[in-house]
């Protein structure tokens, strides 16, 4: 099977939580060498997040483990000299350096990236951080929820007697960590033509911003404010979720003639001849009513019928499932989606990313990680000893507090 795209790309990971390491973590599944840095002093602060105490007590937290499978870990005091000195070491023989901390943390260490960079000019620098290193509100801490809110996301989400609501999962950090994947990509690809790396400056807000497109757009070239609709699209009706006998039902019948095949499969193909109707921007000025008649029908049978009725003509449909029911799919399943890892008496259950890569002669990769999440150090003494540190030396940096 042909290498993965990022095999013999070395990443230094000095990220915490979650934007920084799942950006990292795409990087891995990519097949870079990822070597997550974390403070000795309890590492990365997922390491005891998550809804499983035991395993955040041994530093093995549920959400440390869904984004640091395949990277190894080693522990380096920042603030300390030996420590310092051995970040250089490392940055001299790598590709990627990630972190989210605030702008200026980094130089208060002496770790600037301009003198990362003289030590590495082929050096790619990622900073991930709420605002970005510059502009007014570059040094105020930012976590998720407060750059869905500033970003205008929450603005749009939830209904008119709901809204503003966050969104149910850390889409700011999540989408800033893809966003500093996609330009370390691009970053790396142009180090390895040119000789010459960079710094990347991520602003989550920013990044958020970009991927609400539609939205922002109707505003910034329409003049139209965008309003919470809950689970309507705003682009087309009948379009949203919808209440069936049993369960919900998601229905995106966007074009007319899949409008008309609902109104069939359903037995109310008069609504199709309805002049509140029967045209396409008709229907959104009338989507209330329409949602009505609509959902009168599918109260005759459940959610999971119907599905399997209007798939067979053409309408694009999906049941509302919970997160346990998503993860059983067959669909999921069949993909290998999930990887799972033995570690010790536990197992670790981790998810790839959303696409597989595919050989010329047409052979899928697993797309997941390579090994299970790291404990705390676990890779400190092997990749000292790579880089010619004996067993003396390690042993009085770890007496010193520097590892």
């Amino acid at each position: 099977m042909a290498s993965l795209p990022l095999s013999g790309i070395r990443v230094l990971d000095l990220s915490n939580v979650l934007s920084g390491p799942f950006c990292t973590y795409q990087l891995a599944l990519l097949g870079a060498d990822v070597l997550k840095i974390e403070n000795p002093d309890g590492g990365d602060l997922a390491r005891r997040l998550g809804a499983d105490p035991q395993a955040s007590a041994r530093n093995m937290g549920a959400s440390f483990v869904a984004v640091n499978a395949g990277k190894e870990s080693m522990t380096l005091n920042l603030k300390h000299a030996a420590g310092k000195e051995i970040l250089r070491r490392l940055v001299a023989e790598t590709d990627v350096l990630v972190e989210n901390f605030r702008p200026g943390v980094m130089d208060r260490l002496g770790l600037s990236a301009q003198s990362l960079l003289a030590v590495n000019p082929r050096l790619v620098y990622c900073a991930i951080s709420g605002f970005g290193n510059d502009g007014p509100l570059a040094h105020r801490p930012a976590y998720d929820q407060i750059i869905q809110g500033m970003s205008g996301a929450m603005s749009v989400t939830g209904g008119p007697d709901t809204a503003p609501l966050r969104v149910g999962y850390p889409v700011a950090d999540t989408v800033g960590g893809m966003s500093a994947a996609l330009a370390i990509c691009a970053a790396v690809l142009a180090a390895q033509r040119t000789g010459e790396g960079r710094i990347i400056d991520v602003s989550m807000l920013e990044a958020t911003m970009s991927t609400m497109g539609w939205v922002v757009s109707n505003y910034l070239n329409a003049g139209v404010e965008p309003t919470p609709m809950g689970n309507e699209n705003f682009t087309a009706a009948p379009s949203g979720t919808f209440a069936c006998g049993e369960g919900k039902l998601n229905i995106a019948a966007n074009e007319t003639k899949q409008f008309i095949a609902l109104c069939e499969v359903i037995g109310r193909p008069e609504l199709a001849q309805d002049e509140r109707f029967r045209e396409r921007d008709t229907r959104k000025r009338h989507r209330a009513e329409l949602k009505r008649e609509i959902e009168a029908a599918l109260r005759t049978d459940s959610a999971a019928n119907w599905e399997a009725r209007l798939i067979a003509v053409g309408v694009p449909v999906g049941l509302v499932l919970s997160v346990p029911d998503a993860v059983r799919q067959p669909q999921i399943a069949g993909r290998q989606f999930i990887r799972e890892f033995e570690d010790g008496e536990t197992v670790q259950r981790v998810t790839r990313s959303g696409f597989r890569l595919i050989d010329a002669q047409g052979k899928p990769s697993s797309g997941g990680p390579a090994k299970r999440a790291p404990r705390l150090s676990e890779h400190t003494q092997a990749r000292l000893e790579r880089l010619a540190f004996d067993a003396e030396t390690i042993a009085r940096l770890r007496d010193e507090g520097a590892i």
